[in-house]
């Protein structure tokens, strides 16, 4: 394991009323290639309208769920490099 690495993660939000949409991709290099993560935010009637607030909160969930992969994958990989289970969490 020598040498830099660079990952790049790309936000595209998507913002459709009611409803804010993030996709986060986090860019590899091969051979393990790209992984997204999806999240949604909903504006209640009640509340007002703050688009920020919906970017920030689909942005965070997509960010979350991305990492959630990211962790299943690389608990994944262990397992094959150990033949032993993996335990990890968050």
């Amino acid at each position: 394991m020598n040498g830099a690495k660079h990952w790049t993660v790309t936000i595209d939000i998507d913002e459709r009323d009611p409803q804010t949409r993030a996709e986060a991709r986090l860019e590899r290099s091969a051979p393990v290639g790209m992984i997204t993560g999806e999240g949604l935010a909903r504006c209640s009637p009640s509340d007002g309208s703050v688009p920020q607030i919906g970017d920030e909160l689909a942005a965070a969930r997509a960010l979350s769920d991305l990492a959630h992969k990211l962790l299943e994958e690389a608990s994944e990989d262990i397992q094959t490099s150990t033949h032993r289970p993996a335990h990890l969490w968050a």
